[in-house]
């Protein structure tokens, strides 16, 4: 069976769930917990229950793989204010990133900027400063 068999809503939920999947699993990725660590299952059903919501074991297997269900606008509201986003912006398509989650996608970049640099300095031993300057220039404008 394919997109082409399926009922529209039915194409609708599954694209619904991916796009859940994806904006979740981008949030997992780049927002840390307030303790500095990634975000694991318990500070997840701890911060949505602060937020009125129990969100089980499973719905939120599901829910991070991406799994065609009901999804209730609690859990939404729950889940976002975990994260602190828009509930909105979990299911849309596309459109603008939080400005937490850019703030924190550009500090990655920045920390691998910095790690290809150093690399790069070791990698090449001594190297005059000017060297050093345009190598990084580069590395900046391609990373």
């Amino acid at each position: 069976m394919n997109d082409f068999d399926l009922p529209p809503q039915r194409t609708a939920g599954i694209r619904r769930a991916e796009t859940l999947a994806r904006k979740i699993n981008l949030l997992l990725d780049v927002i840390m917990s307030e303790s500095g660590k990634p975000f694991d299952y318990p500070a997840i059903r701890d911060g949505a229950q602060k937020h009125g919501y129990y969100l089980s074991r499973t719905r939120w297997s599901l829910l991070k793989a991406g799994k065609e269900q009901t999804v209730p606008e609690e859990a939404l509201r729950a889940i976002a204010a975990v994260f602190d986003v828009d509930p909105e912006y979990l299911l849309q398509e596309g459109g603008k990133l939080p400005e937490r989650v850019e703030a924190e996608l550009e500090l990655l970049k920045s920390l691998r900027r910095a790690e290809v640099r150093n690399f790069a300095a070791r990698a090449l031993g001594p190297v005059d400063p000017e060297t050093l300057k345009a190598i990084a220039k580069i590395l900046d404008e391609g990373v």
